[in-house]
This record gives structure tokens, C-alpha cells and sequence, in this order.
């Protein structure tokens, strides 16, 4: 009898013992989590004892400690990189809304004190001035709208069957003005047969205007789009203004080079997002001087 309660005795003082070691090494955790948070250190969960369901979970904890890591990082990048795109984003809208004030004023002071037909002949230059400026704002704000209303979008796809031959003579026939006016002439390479994709048609067309309003932005004079029987849309032209390096950026939200007038640094980054949501990919290269935009979807067979 005397055996049994000293073996109890042995079992209760070793249950004992082992909660003590367990509550401190839950007491080390909460006491290590609270530090680390507190000092958004780089530190990691430790605990002295050595139980293995302890350790597993002080393992879990430091993992999930690392992903809150990167998470934080990837925050603090995307805010710097707001940051830096509300900055430029107000720098475009303030300069032309600056010329226009401007030339308001000019207007106001030159009708006060100039002869009848002088006047009329400043006041259409101003006006010109004024219509070019407020056209910028026009676009970007167009622009800003257009990427918020994609990034924002939660409603399904209206799926269809469309020809990607016809979706891009389309979209050239639509730019084919603008094109001329910038002196460049597209050069069209397509299959006869049709090439057929699960898409939507008005979002294609989206990215492809996009795509051409870029190559209006950069090319040096041409423009060449070829179109194969797998259902990549490559889209070159010669782009002295750009480099390897602006290139890769150029699907960057709000990224603009600097040589290019009138651009808000959202028409690629809008056409990957959508490309995206129709199951596609974009990418840019830049070789010889001359840049190319691959685009491309899967091709229904028949």
C-alpha cells in the first residue's frame, strides 16, 4: 500500500513539475510575442523547456511571425510606392491646372488693353493653350477612373467566343486616325482562318487599345502587329526613347518615362490586369532599339 501511494506521489509531483515547465514555456511565448511586436525586431521565438508539443507550437508561432514579417514589408513598400504615385499623380494634375490659371488671367488682363482683332487673334492662341491642357487632365482623369473601376471589379466575366482577327482590326480601325496623326503606318500580319478564343470582347478591346496607345507614346514612326495561329498578339515598334531597364517597368502602375507627353502611366498596368482576369499573359521585351508587347490566350480548337 505504502508502495502505490509513493509511486502516486512520484506521478502527481512529475504532472506537477511538467505543468510548471509547461505554463513557463507558455509564459516565455507570451512574453517573447509581446516583445518582438513591441519592437518590430527581427527576433524569433525561444523557450527552455524541452517539450516537443512546446517546441512544435513556439515553430508554428515563428513562422507565422515571419509571413507577418513579409507582409509588413509588402506593405510598407506598397505605401512608399502610393506614396510616390499620389505625389506624381498631384504633380500632373497641378501643372496643367496651374497654366490653366494662368492663362485665365492673361485672357483677363490682354481684353482689358488690347485693340479689338489683336486681342481676338491672343485670345484663340490662349484658348488652344487652355483646350491642350484640359485635355491632359481629361485623360487622366479618364485613366485613374478606368484602373480604379478594374482593380475594383468583383462582378463575373461575361464570357463569349471572339475572333481575335476581327477584335484587332477593329482596334486599329479605332486608332487608325491617331496613328496617322503620328505618322505611323501599322503593318498587320494575321492567319486567314479565324482564330477563336474564350474572352470578352469588350475588355480585349481594351487591351489591345491600350497596347497601341502605348506603341503611339514610344514608337519612333512604325508599328508592327502579327498575330499567329496560336493566338499570341505581338505588337513592335522601334522606341528609341526607352531602354531594357524603363521597359521592365513599364507594367508598374503610374510608371511613365519621361519623354512621354500627355501619359499617366496606367494604360499597360490596366491592360495586364484584365488580361489577367481572361486567363492571359502580357509581358514586354526590349531588344535592338526596338520594343515588343507579347500578348496571349488560350485558343479554343476548331
Amino acid at each position: 500500500m505504502q508502495a502505490i501511494i509513493a509511486i502516486l506521489i512520484c506521478i502527481v509531483v512529475g504532472l506537477l513539475i511538467k505543468i510548471y515547465l509547461l505554463r513557463k514555456s507558455a509564459a516565455e511565448m507570451e512574453e517573447g510575442i509581446g516583445r518582438i511586436l513591441k519592437a518590430d525586431s527581427n527576433m524569433l521565438l525561444t523557450i527552455s523547456g524541452r517539450d516537443g508539443r512546446m517546441k512544435k507550437l513556439a515553430a508554428g508561432l515563428n513562422m507565422e511571425l515571419r509571413e507577418l514579417r513579409k507582409a509588413r514589408n509588402r506593405y510598407e513598400q506598397g505605401d512608399i510606392r502610393l506614396k510616390e504615385a499620389v505625389a506624381n499623380i498631384s504633380h500632373d494634375i497641378r501643372t496643367p491646372l496651374t497654366a490653366l490659371c494662368g492663362y485665365q488671367d492673361l485672357m483677363k488682363q490682354e481684353l482689358s488693353r488690347m485693340p479689338e482683332q489683336e486681342s481676338r487673334e491672343t485670345m484663340q492662341r490662349y484658348l488652344e493653350i487652355m483646350e491642350n491642357r484640359t485635355a491632359v487632365l481629361t485623360q487622366l482623369t479618364e485613366e485613374l477612373f478606368r484602373y480604379a473601376l478594374v482593380t475594383s471589379e468583383t462582378q463575373e466575366i461575361a464570357w463569349e467566343e471572339v475572333l481575335l482577327n476581327r477584335a484587332l482590326e477593329e482596334s486599329v480601325a479605332v486608332f487608325y486616325a491617331a496613328l496617322k496623326n503620328n505618322k505611323i503606318t501599322p503593318v498587320i500580319s494575321m492567319p486567314e482562318n479565324d482564330i477563336k478564343c474564350r474572352l470578352n470582347k469588350n475588355m480585349l478591346s481594351r487591351i489591345i487599345g491600350n497596347i497601341i496607345g502605348n506603341a503611339i507614346k514610344y514608337s519612333d514612326g512604325d508599328l508592327q502587329i502579327v498575330l499567329s495561329q496560336e493566338g499570341e498578339l505581338v505588337f513592335s515598334n522601334h522606341a528609341s526613347g526607352l531602354d531594357e531597364i524603363q521597359t521592365g517597368k513599364l507594367f508598374e502602375r503610374f510608371y511613365t518615362v519621361q519623354n512621354a507627353s500627355k501619359s499617366t502611366g496606367l494604360g499597360l498596368s490596366i491592360a495586364k490586369q484584365l488580361t489577367e482576369q481572361l486567363g492571359g499573359t502580357i509581358d514586354a521585351g526590349y531588344r535592338d532599339g526596338v520594343l515588343s508587347v507579347r500578348l496571349r490566350f488560350p485558343v479554343e480548337e476548331g
